[in-house]
């Protein structure tokens, strides 16, 4: 692994440095192992790892290319690593989320077209007042989503896309064991969108916080 690590450090030092660019082509191996000093066995592994967390491409029977390097393209291993979280954890994952999305919400207020809002209103319209959890679970994750999309910044979308393995999980929890958690979501939904629509950013970072605070709740009495 020391051997793998120090060609993974070579090939990152090439592109911080800009000698490889999003969507240039790797050298052939034969030649980038000797201009870095590595076996192309070590050269192999170190191409294998970061292809797995989306820094390079490997195309067959075309080489191996830098990604666009995109925020949301790397922060896609974040949610495969989210998933291995334990039972546990999964309240220290609520937390950064209580942390990060009431505050995309905040920002959310000034930007979000009313277009997008008259979106959320037609899938809340569209759920109904008794959907299954499974729906509501599905809703609320885009219904997140969407907001966060609004707020403008795919760096904070992306890293509460990753966040969300336990929390739906903890959702789903929350709705097959509290009666009242399909009601009380929908209503904290709607007066998200309302303090969204009369562009006041600290009612809809408040009621972020009890949407968010609620699950939280819940799963630590439950725990």
């Amino acid at each position: 692994m020391a051997v793998t690590d120090e060609a993974i450090g070579k090939i990152k030092a090439m592109i911080v440095s800009g000698a490889l660019r999003p969507g240039d082509r790797l050298p052939k191996e034969s030649e980038l192992a000797a201009e870095l000093g590595l076996s192309r066995n070590s050269l192999r592994e170190a191409v294998r790892a970061l292809s797995l967390i989306r820094i390079l491409d490997v195309r067959q029977g075309d080489g191996t290319y830098v990604t666009s390097l995109d925020p949301q393209l790397l922060l896609e291993a974040l949610s495969f690593v989210v998933d291995f979280h334990r039972d546990d954890t999964v309240l220290e994952f609520l937390a950064v989320r209580r942390i990060l999305e009431p505050a995309a919400t905040a920002m959310a207020a000034s930007l979000i077209s009313e277009r997008r809002l008259d979106a959320l209103d037609a899938q809340l319209d569209k759920l109904g007042q008794a959907p299954s959890v499974e729906e509501l679970v599905s809703c609320d994750l885009e219904f997140h989503r969407a907001i966060v999309r609004g707020a403008g910044n795919a760096v904070l979308c992306s890293l509460l896309d990753g966040l969300s393995g336990p929390t739906t999980r903890a959702r789903i929890w929350r709705g097959l064991t509290q009666e009242d958690a399909v009601a009380a979501t929908l209503r904290e939904h709607r007066a998200i969108v309302a303090a969204l629509r009369a562009r006041d950013a600290e009612a809809a970072r408040s009621w972020a916080t009890v949407h968010i605070a609620s699950v939280e709740q819940w799963l630590r009495s439950s725990l």
